[in-house]
């Protein structure tokens, strides 16, 4: 388990004012399932790929695709940025995409018209 990524308690007290608040029945442990999210994300998983020290593939899903639509990640994000004054706006683009090898190939076919 030592390969396994966990947020520590200073990491989760600064995120947790970002959490919704629950009604009825408690969630399962916040901290896991959002180490887990970030082990995921890290390391390019599929969400069955995801160890089982974080919790059922399921519920890292259903976290992610709720918290992502209440935009509960996006305020986590702003609200950090928020505690570093920055004045101007970052952006970072971490896109990678691999195209096939014939992606580059745009000459015309042989025995085509035109060529």
């Amino acid at each position: 388990m030592s390969n396994l990524f966990c947020l520590t308690d200073a990491q989760m007290a600064r995120l947790s004012p970002f959490f919704p608040k629950f009604h009825g029945k408690p969630n399962v442990d916040d901290r896991r399932v959002l180490s887990g999210l970030i082990f995921f994300i890290r390391n390019d998983l599929r969400w069955r790929d995801a160890p089982a020290a974080y919790g059922p593939h399921k519920t890292l899903y259903s976290r992610w695709k709720r918290w992502s639509e209440k935009g509960i990640f996006a305020r986590m994000m702003a609200g950090l940025a928020a505690e570093h004054g920055e004045k101007t706006t970052v952006m970072i683009d971490a896109t990678y995409l691999k195209a096939h090898r014939t992606a580059t190939s745009m000459a015309a076919k042989k025995g085509g018209a035109g060529a």
